[in-house]
């Protein structure tokens, strides 16, 4: 069997391109240890097409983009642009809230 390298997930949450969110996707792919192909397979997507989600998502339909996105533990946080920087820091307190104490 093929061996899955995990991908880091973005630092920065806000997705600005389909491309953002597809390296979302394939970092909670590859984190779970997940081939392209067996990814595929668990959600009924083809393989080509889980490709095409994580490398180019805007030719994939968008209902489709966000059940593999689910399904694979993404969530996805819609808000107005106003509070964007504002929820980025609380974003960023929280993440540094679970980083271990030194």
């Amino acid at each position: 069997m093929r061996r899955v390298v995990p991908k880091e997930f973005p630092s920065d949450p806000v997705l600005h391109t389909g491309s953002d969110l597809g390296a979302y996707i394939r970092a909670a792919r590859t984190q779970s240890g997940l081939t392209l192909e067996y990814a595929a397979l668990a959600v009924g997507i083809a393989k080509q097409t889980m490709q095409d989600i994580e490398t180019h998502p805007e030719t994939v339909a968008f209902g489709t983009v966000l059940m593999v996105a689910r399904e694979l533990g993404v969530s996805l946080l819609a808000i107005p642009s106003e509070r964007v920087g504002p929820t980025r820091r609380l974003i960023e307190m929280a993440q540094g809230a679970d980083a271990p104490c030194s």
